[in-house]
């Protein structure tokens, strides 16, 4: 099957079912995107598919939708591509297969900009928080956004007014990568004030976004796209946020993923700090007050993944991950809080490695909890 094929397979059906199709992931995963897209505009699929494709699978605008990213420096990247993040969107297999909502890898993504996604997501953080930022909230947020990016750390955020906008600024100061994930076409200008920043995060990263050009935003899809910002970055950071807002939402798919939840403390008198508190109240967050502490609560992820996932024939995972792994039962499952206690490692970073443990098949979820995987053990004396 041709690349070509594929591309114009995934372009259709990015248009037809709106993120997220879990019906349609599945039957993709099982045909194929060719003989998938050939039987969604047949209308001989399995019901699921059906309820999610019948009311759009006359828009066959595969080619149309490909000219209209070309024509704005775009492009429509499909998991057969080597640019494909594979490793961050591991989590959100695992988050599906455990039936958890903000589960589900895209059928596709449309970006713009010349970057490459797997690349720049390897060392990734985002920054999220209110659009109705306050003067402190911004300041913190382009301080982070601008530290973040000296440090080589790749900023991922939703390109919204207030904290978003101040964090891509900050990065794009600093001369470093930014990503902003939209909940509208990558030709799609919103906010239309934002027009220049969406213009120039192209040159400095990426424009990324499942919904084909022209879609406009609607409130449902910021709510999907969330899950994409948790997923591209290895930890997320509340700058600040309401007890009820978009944000709240990145950090609870960013928890369920695994990832790590930061949140910058507040004046206890604001609003706007309320949902911060909240996340650092209920012990899901880590507090974190400067660039450095980010670093220090991310930074490590990717050395212990690597140490986690290679030459795992010959000798076992290393520091944090090494303590977590020790931690877990042989037959029994533990929870994360008393894999925590045991270990010495704190919560969120627990949260964090035993998903990616689970991806290098030395841990495994069960109904009591999370206890060595049957399928590799590793013992101190091999």
């Amino acid at each position: 099957m041709s690349t070509d094929e594929i591309r114009l397979a995934r372009a259709y059906l990015s248009r037809v079912a709106e993120p997220p199709a879990a019906a349609l992931s599945r039957f993709v995963a099982e045909v194929g995107p060719v003989q998938a897209a050939e039987s969604v505009r047949a209308g001989e699929v399995p019901v699921g598919v059906d309820s999610q494709t019948s009311a759009r699978r006359a828009l066959d605008l595969a080619e149309q939708d490909l000219e209209a990213a070309a024509k704005v420096g775009g492009r429509l990247l499909v998991p057969e591509d080597d640019e494909w993040p594979r490793w961050p969107f591991n989590a959100l297999t695992i988050a599906a297969a455990n039936g958890l909502r903000c589960g589900l890898e895209p059928l596709a993504l449309w970006v713009r900009g010349e970057a490459d996604l797997a690349k720049i997501t390897e060392r990734a953080v985002a920054v999220v928080g209110s659009r109705s930022a306050t003067g402190y909230g911004e300041h913190v947020a382009g301080e982070f956004g601008f530290g973040l990016a000296e440090a080589g750390v790749t900023v991922v955020s939703g390109a919204a007014f207030g904290i978003d906008g101040a964090a891509h600024r900050g990065a794009i100061t600093a001369g470093g990568l930014t990503i902003a994930v939209l909940a509208c076409g990558i030709d799609v200008a919103y906010p239309s004030s934002h027009r220049a920043l969406l213009e120039r995060i192209p040159s400095q990263g990426l424009l990324v976004s499942e919904y084909p050009p022209s879609h406009t935003p609607a409130r449902h899809r910021f709510l999907t796209r969330n899950r994409l910002i948790a997923a591209l970055a290895e930890g997320t950071v509340v700058v600040e946020a309401g007890r009820r807002s978009g944000a709240k939402n990145t950090a609870a798919s960013t928890a369920a993923l695994g990832r790590v939840l930061m949140a910058v403390p507040g004046p206890i008198t604001s609003v706007n700090s309320a949902g911060c508190h909240e996340l650092l109240r209920s012990g899901i967050a880590l507090p974190v007050t400067s660039v450095a502490e980010i670093v220090e609560s991310t930074g490590r992820l990717g050395v212990d993944l690597v140490e986690a996932t290679k030459n795992t024939d010959t000798g076992p995972p290393q520091g944090d991950a090494m303590r977590v792994f020790e931690a877990l039962g042989l037959t029994s499952g533990h929870s994360p809080e008393e894999i925590s206690v045991e270990s010495g490692v704190e919560l969120a970073r627990v949260r964090a490695l035993l998903p990616q443990l689970e991806l290098a098949s030395l841990a495994e979820r069960v109904d009591s909890g999370w206890k060595r995987s049957q399928d590799r053990s590793w013992r101190g004396d091999t």
